[in-house]
């Protein structure tokens, strides 16, 4: 029989910040978006003061200040490190992972024996004694049902945040308690749809005919419907597939009117996306490039505009794929236009494994694979940025706004903490 096992991280942002700040403890947390500019994670103690997803910082800044709650700006180099070392810690005691989300992994416990709820447990208390991050554990014999027993153990603290769903009986019970909007995949639109049709829980929602559902519905929401009535319908993925495009996008810190300084902002972009594509060992054919101003500027200053290069040959090398960019911002650049957010998107991408070079495409720069992997490989060990292009600047004035900022404790080495 097939069994699988969700583990999530717990308020994943907050966590992170927590890790070298044991004085924060029981102390309210939340991380803010892009620039500072509303609240995209928040700890219990957060919730519990009435602070919501998407509260405009702005706005609440005085009711953090009055109730001691502790706000961070996002500090992505932090988390993503700390996500490869939960995904690593967890793979040592499970015999496959397939990573879900910087904060969650399934795990395929299929014939491992033993008390399942016990290595549940020793999951929750390794990541916790590595790495310092509470996780909760889900277990069923589907990842619908193993996700479904995830929420049940954030739902009651009694069952210490690990949950078995492999027993029917238990199974059954938890699904009529579940109203139909917790299970995965059902959002609050759809699930206001099944509610009118009597499907209020999980249970009415895995008691339905999936035929019918998937007419009704999609066959998405079939399968789901399937898999919560212990049919196995998805299976675990240890290899992502590569992703078919790559974006980098942000808003700007403040307003661009100068074309060298959109360059600038490009050039970082396109950077990013480049070490994207490098990392699932892909090559792109296309590049596409927009720059747009504030969507709460004066509709009569507002300004949009991208462009697509077709590149000639498929590349990976960061320098051409910021030569092609900033040929495509010259194309769209309108002077006196206040920007406020630039797009990189690469398209056409293929596996660089098997690709077959066109015998009429120019060369490609010599030993440019082997500059593209060290340059990696030094920014990997430094930090990002420790090694980049001339055109992008150390400190740029148009970056992202991130006033609370806390120390990339793991991937800077200026930022290691010190003992006292």
């Amino acid at each position: 029989m097939k069994v699988f096992a969700l583990v999530d991280c717990n308020s994943f942002y907050c966590s992170c910040e927590r890790i070298f700040r044991p004085d924060l403890r029981n102390v309210p947390v939340v991380v803010l978006s892009n620039n500072d500019s509303s609240i995209i994670a928040r700890t219990k103690e957060a919730k519990a003061l009435g602070l919501q997803m998407g509260d405009p910082y702005f706005k609440v800044r005085r009711h953090l200040e009055k109730h001691g709650v502790v706000a961070f700006s996002s500090n992505y180099a932090l988390y993503a490190d700390v996500s490869n070392r939960v995904m690593r810690t967890i793979s040592t005691l499970v015999p496959a992972i397939e990573v879900y989300s910087v904060d969650e992994c399934w795990c395929d416990l299929s014939g491992v024996t033993g008390d399942l709820e016990q290595l549940g447990l020793e999951i929750q208390k390794r990541v916790m004694t590595w790495v310092g991050m509470p996780v909760g554990v889900g277990i069923g014999p589907t990842k619908t049902l193993a996700k479904l027993a995830q929420w049940a153990g954030k739902k009651w603290p009694a069952t210490r945040g690990v949950v078995s769903l492999l027993d029917p009986e238990r199974q059954q019970r938890l699904l009529k308690l579940a109203p139909v909007g917790e299970v995965w995949g059902v959002g609050r639109k759809l699930s206001s749809q099944l509610e009118t049709m009597g499907i209020k829980t999980a249970f009415d929602l895995a008691s339905a005919d999936p035929r019918h559902i998937g007419k009704m519905f999609s066959k998405v929401l079939e399968r789901t419907a399937r898999e919560l009535s212990g049919e196995q319908w998805l299976d675990l993925h240890e290899a992502p597939e590569p992703k078919k495009e790559i974006v980098c996008s942000k808003m700007f810190g403040r307003r661009v009117f100068d074309i060298e300084e959109l360059r600038q902002s490009v050039a970082a972009y396109t950077t990013r996306a480049a070490e994207k594509l490098r990392e699932q060992s892909s090559v792109c054919s296309e590049l596409f490039v927009s720059v747009q101003t504030s969507q709460f500027d004066d509709p009569s200053s507002r300004y949009w505009n991208g462009v697509r290069i077709p590149l000639m040959t498929p590349t990976a090398d960061t320098r051409d794929l910021i030569l092609a960019a900033g040929q495509g911002l010259q194309e769209i650049y309108r002077p006196g236009v206040a920007y406020s957010k630039c797009t990189i998107q690469l398209g056409r991408l293929s596996q660089l494994e098997g690709l077959t070079q066109d015998l009429f495409a120019p060369k490609p720069r010599r030993n440019a694979d082997q500059l593209m992997a060290t340059m990696d490989l030094v920014n990997q060990r430094f930090g990002r940025g420790a090694l980049r292009v001339a055109s992008i600047p150390a400190e740029a004035g148009w970056a992202m706004r991130r006033e609370m900022l806390s120390p990339s404790y793991t991937t800077s080495w200026r930022d290691l903490p010190r003992a006292r």
